[in-house]
C-alpha cells in the first residue's frame, strides 16, 4: 500500500514541458524532392538487382520469399517476353547495389545489379 501511495504521490506531481523543434526549412524541400526522386521506379540513373526470371508462377515465388525475407526492399514483377522478372531495390550509386546483393545472394545466388533501361 505504501508503494502505490509513493507512485500516486510521484504521478501528482509530474511536470508538464514544451518542446520546440527548431528545423531548417530546406528539408521538408529535400524530402519532397526525395519522394519524387522515388517515384521514378525505371529511372535509367537508378541500379536494380534482377531476383528472378523465368515463367509467372517461378516469379510469383520468388517475389512472396524475397518480401518474406528481405523487408528493406520491395520486389516488383515485370514482365519482358517470353519472361517474368523480379527485381528489388532502387540504388542511388552502384556502391550500395553491391552491398544488397551481396546480402541477397545469399538466397537467390543468380541474382545481379543492373540499370534499367529508358522507356521510350
Amino acid at each position: 500500500m505504501m508503494l502505490f501511495t509513493a507512485f500516486l504521490a510521484v504521478i501528482g506531481h509530474a511536470q508538464e514541458g514544451k518542446v520546440t523543434i527548431n528545423q531548417d526549412d530546406r528539408i521538408t524541400d529535400l524530402l519532397e524532392l526525395k519522394k519524387k526522386m522515388n517515384r521514378n521506379e525505371t529511372d535509367s540513373r537508378r541500379y536494380k538487382i534482377q531476383v528472378y526470371s523465368g515463367n509467372r508462377s517461378g516469379a510469383q515465388n520468388a517475389q512472396k520469399d524475397f518480401a518474406e525475407t528481405f523487408g528493406d526492399w520491395r520486389p516488383v514483377m515485370h514482365y519482358e517476353t517470353p519472361n517474368f522478372k523480379v527485381w528489388a531495390g532502387n540504388f542511388s550509386t552502384r556502391l550500395e547495389a553491391d552491398r544488397a546483393l551481396k546480402r541477397i545472394k545469399r538466397k537467390f545466388p543468380a541474382a545481379f545489379i543492373f540499370k534499367p533501361k529508358k522507356k521510350k
